[in-house]
């Protein structure tokens, strides 16, 4: 039976990070117990930076750390806190004087995870970007899109929230479990580009067996062969098929009546033959059709689906990845669940994401 307390409870955490990256770290480590307290100036109020949709779990307080008053509010908070996370470029943070060493001073044991766009050091480290840059620097970019087109933009922030936000969530639980055997704390590193860049692991992997440099849209995991593709159906919607694994790709021959397919999965001479032959089999139904006609068969496929298909998932209710909570005027948001699943100290969803600034007088008192 699970446990009232959470995985991090008691663990404070002072977020100074705006924007994407370093919200969405501090979001899964609150949402498992963990109180965080969001520090902003009335800057990005103004700019409308505030993301809801990072934000619950979190107390959020307005403190201005370019004055002397709000700098002793925030040393006084960062005495009883575990761990601080900032975003800033190199430097910003030492200008305002709550860098690692002068919080280090105030506080041995804390945890100071900075979460920049090219890391604390080498020569890239003074340089603006967002999470474009960094998938364009770290190779990634290059590999998305069609072969003919220039690279494409990915509709979801994959250096912010892959690269920097869950990489400086495992530094920070790995600082944690050696503070808890050292007693002492740590200043974390966390480049969104470095994060992109260990993302190409797999493909490293090919080069270096086949000396191949990787394609876009034209590698084994990358629309090269039948097997692993995308194809749209009769309605204009789309279907994915991952049938990596040989018995995968007979149980398609199989139902497609195609057996001289079937030893053909990985052949280079034939491969643009039965891709055309799966588009054009693809467009002779409707994606619910293929649906069903695919429900029962076990060779690696999906539908895909729009965020607003997502949203009303059967299946994604049922793991509680798509919940809904009251925001406390009486009304239903909509919030997507914790993906780690602990049998014992489950995280969750508990409050929704606060109005900016609403817990300032409750954390000076």
């Amino acid at each position: 039976m699970p446990l009232n307390r959470t995985a991090l409870s008691d663990i404070i955490i002072i977020d100074l990070s705006r924007l994407l990256p370093g919200p969405f770290c501090s979001m899964i480590l609150a949402d498992h117990g963990a109180r965080v307290i969001s520090i902003e100036d009335r800057r990005y109020q103004k700019e409308n930076f505030l993301l809801t949709s990072v934000n619950r779990n979190k107390q959020h307080m307005t403190l201005n750390l370019k004055t002397t008053e709000g700098r002793s509010i925030f040393y006084r908070l960062v005495k009883k806190a575990d761990v601080v996370i900032e975003g800033f470029r190199p430097g910003v943070v030492q200008r305002l004087g709550v860098d690692y060493d002068t919080v280090n001073e105030i506080n041995p044991a804390i945890i100071y995870c900075a979460i920049s766009g090219y890391g604390q050091s080498g020569s890239m480290k003074d340089k603006a970007g967002h999470d474009v840059n960094y998938l364009a620097r770290s190779g990634v970019l290059e590999l998305i899109g069609v072969p003919d087109r220039p690279p494409a933009i990915p509709g979801i922030q994959i250096a912010d929230m892959a690269g920097g936000g869950l990489n400086g969530a495992i530094g920070i639980l790995l600082a944690l479990l050696a503070r808890e055997k050292t007693g002492k704390g740590q200043y974390i590193d966390i480049s969104m580009t470095d994060g992109s860049v260990s993302l190409l692991s797999l493909l490293l992997h090919f080069k270096q067996i086949n000396g191949e440099a990787p394609r876009r849209a034209d590698m084994r995991f990358s629309h090269r062969y039948a097997c692993y593709n995308t194809y749209e159906t009769k309605d204009g919607r789309f279907l994915s098929i991952g049938a990596v694994e040989k018995k995968f790709w007979d149980r398609l021959c199989k139902l497609f009546n195609v057996p001289e397919y079937s030893h053909l999965q990985y052949d280079d001479d034939r491969r643009e033959e039965i891709i055309d032959f799966m588009r054009r089999t693809f467009k002779t139904k409707t994606l619910l059709q293929w649906e069903d006609l695919l429900n029962d068969v076990d060779a690696c496929w999906a539908a895909v689906k729009t965020l607003e298909e997502v949203l009303h998932d059967k299946y994604f209710r049922e793991r509680e990845m798509v919940v809904d909570l009251d925001d406390g005027k009486g009304n239903l948001t909509t919030h997507f669940g914790t993906p780690i699943k602990l049998s014992r100290t489950p995280g969750g969803v508990r409050t929704p994401s606060p109005d900016f600034g609403a817990d300032t007088r409750d954390i000076l008192s």
